[in-house]
């Protein structure tokens, strides 16, 4: 929680993105605070977050601004957002974890390793995967290509 907004929820580290471990969340918002040149990434300073995204979940009435801190994180969103783009009637959906490493081993130490799977979705996904009643009538194989990424970026190190 932010102390000078109450109703404002922010997540800067693992313990506070660990909230939502595992949660889909739509991404309202990615402002990048870092920048790509030459192939190479940079911040405007060594403890300086990458970028910041703006997301809402169903476990939260209010929406969250999270910053992030990994690179590859930040790799991920900069080429959903900024190389591929999202069209209008696309959204993209994140799911923050450190649960489903390959290596069982890794979820010790989870500083080192990113922990965002990006995904564009198409629009109205978000509900389908999180609300079960949401269009009760699509059913099989049509609600599962309806929920069905057109694009992710997921990190190697997770199942």
């Amino acid at each position: 929680m932010n102390k000078n907004n109450p109703s404002e929820v922010t997540f800067i580290n693992d313990r506070e993105w660990s909230m939502i471990d595992g949660e889909l969340c739509r991404v309202i918002d990615f402002i990048p605070l870092g920048f790509i040149k030459d192939g190479k990434i940079s911040t405007f300073g060594l403890s300086a977050p990458y970028a910041s995204v703006t997301i809402e979940c169903k476990k939260y009435q209010n929406k969250i601004k999270g910053f992030i801190t990994h690179k590859m994180d930040f790799l991920h969103l900069w080429a959903a957002f900024k190389e591929r783009t999202i069209k209008e009637n696309e959204e993209a959906i994140i799911c923050w974890t450190k649960r489903n490493y390959k290596l069982k081993l890794l979820r010790f130490f989870p500083g080192f390793w990113p922990k965002l799977w990006v995904m564009i979705c198409q629009k109205g996904a978000f509900e389908l995967m999180t609300d079960p009643n949401y269009k009760p009538e699509l059913k099989g194989e049509a609600r599962f290509l309806a929920e069905k990424p057109i694009i992710d970026w997921k990190p190697e190190i997770m199942e």
